[in-house]
């Protein structure tokens, strides 16, 4: 069940203090990319921070919320490495039951980039392209996929990808001609986002 931060002072005070400050959750997707600067330096700086605050119940109870509370736990959990949320994050993945943080989960899963992690995409892969009358996160989740493959040297998404494999399948499948052209954008995408949560890792203090 999704807590909401108007019936809940608890997450009310987290969205207060993680969440909304300057529009954080706003920035965190493919738009962080286009800032300018000097904002990208103070968003980094400012996840960086609160990354080393925040503790593992305020990130729990953040992922028990809406899209915004979730995006801005799994980057805080992607930057801190906190990769005691991967089964948490995979779980929410495979659910998919909120819009618009997929993207955030999967930046987290790729950050950690283990074969656990990529087991997680596979079986979002798994179910989500058997599902033609459905465009979630199918392309960005396959993108995590082949990044983790092409950083451990492993061939996960090779099966996805193959002429019959399941990705072109849904692609042929849609009843209403949906088409993902270029699927190296999305791996772009990905490498990108955690370019910059690994430069907001390296901001962190020694020790």
């Amino acid at each position: 069940m999704v807590r909401h931060a108007h019936e809940d002072a608890e997450l009310l005070d987290l969205v207060r203090r993680y969440v909304i400050p300057d529009r954080r959750y706003l920035k965190l997707s493919g738009s962080l990319l286009r800032l300018e600067d000097a904002e990208y330096d103070r968003l980094a700086r400012s996840l960086t921070e609160d990354g080393l605050l925040i503790t593992p119940h305020e990130l729990g109870a953040l992922l028990d919320g809406g899209w915004r509370e979730r995006r801005t736990a799994a980057w805080l959990i992607a930057i801190s490495r906190r990769t005691e949320f991967r089964e948490r994050l995979g779980e929410l993945l495979l659910a998919s039951d909120v819009c618009c943080v997929g993207l955030a989960y999967c930046v987290a899963l790729a950050t950690f980039g283990t074969p656990d992690d990529a087991v997680l995409l596979t079986a979002y892969l798994d179910r989500h392209l058997e599902r033609f009358d459905l465009a979630y996160d199918q392309a960005v989740v396959l993108g995590a996929l082949q990044y983790i493959d092409l950083n451990i040297g492993a061939r996960h998404a090779s099966r996805f990808l193959a002429p019959e494999g399941l990705w072109h399948q849904w692609l042929q499948g849609r009843t209403d001609g949906w088409r993902v052209d270029g699927l190296a954008t999305y791996l772009s995408l990905i490498r990108r986002l955690c370019a910059f949560a690994e430069e907001c890792t390296e901001l962190r203090p020694p020790g």
